[in-house]
């Protein structure tokens, strides 16, 4: 049997990306697995199709974060694909097991020419709905259940271009010890996941540059760039039940960026 056989998950950001390959890794663990997306429809398809193509079970859920209402159309969503399912809301109906805060917006500008409503949308976005997802979840959250939200190594490196988005992905990581703490008592544990550079369609401005994805071989022990599979995979493990005793932690998923000189034969 697979670890997660009989689980419910929600992804957020779960049409694309490392969103996508965190959907495909639950599913292939046997969880039934709520695909959210905010407008490309066709991905969200494309992600629920290979899924069910691999005998596994997803639906997709659609709300455009930033936008109002936004998380109470996703909860509404959601509600409708349990339902159809053959599962209601709530833990004696079946309820969520497993909530993966992925979705979020990036931010390319310097301090000078980050305007109030960039900043602000990247608030609202990577810390506010995230936060109230949480929030709406908790009362669906069963007993020994999981929330992993996913922060950034940018939250611990100083680049300049990257400082609104830097800000947002630590107010993110900020949140897992106080709700581990709160939760623990329920068997629920809260943990961040810190991807590195990771080639996703979301990284396609430097990924696609051999000279950018040269310089950050450079400074990664592992030498290369992420996968979006390399980062799916840890989120696996602390969705499962080999992750119980992990809690309110970072985990670093960079494949060793900025560790420090690269040393050479």
């Amino acid at each position: 049997m697979n670890s997660l056989t009989g689980k419910t998950a929600l992804v957020t950001g779960g049409s694309r990306g490392i969103g996508r390959a965190v959907a495909l890794r639950l599913a292939a663990e046997g969880a039934l697995v709520a695909v959210h997306y905010g407008d490309n429809d066709d991905a969200a398809k494309q992600t629920v199709a290979r899924i069910e193509q691999a005998g596994g079970r997803a639906f997709a859920v659609q709300a455009r974060f930033g936008d109002d209402g936004a998380v109470d159309r996703l909860f509404e969503s959601l509600a409708e694909g349990l339902a159809s399912s053959g599962l209601a809301e709530g833990p004696a109906g079946g309820g969520l097991d497993i909530l993966v805060n992925n979705a979020g917006i990036g931010s390319v500008n310097p301090i000078a020419q980050v305007t109030p409503e960039e900043f602000g949308r990247l608030l609202t976005i990577n810390v506010s709905t995230p936060f109230f997802v949480i929030q709406r979840a908790l009362p669906l959250l069963n007993d020994g259940g999981r929330i992993i939200n996913m922060g950034s190594v940018a939250s611990r490196f100083a680049v300049s271009t990257q400082i609104a988005y830097n800000v947002s992905k630590a107010a993110l990581e900020s949140m897992a010890p106080s709700l581990a703490n709160e939760l623990g008592r329920r068997g629920i544990t809260v943990n961040t996941v810190a991807p590195g550079a990771v080639r996703t369609d979301m990284t396609a401005g430097y990924n696609t540059i051999p000279e950018a994805v040269a310089a950050i071989e450079a400074i990664t022990a592992l030498g290369r760039l992420g996968e979006p599979e390399d980062v799916a995979d840890v989120v696996g493990f602390l969705a499962g039940p080999q992750s119980r005793w992990v809690t309110g932690q970072t985990i670093d998923v960079s494949g060793g960026t900025y560790l420090g000189p690269i040393a050479t034969a």
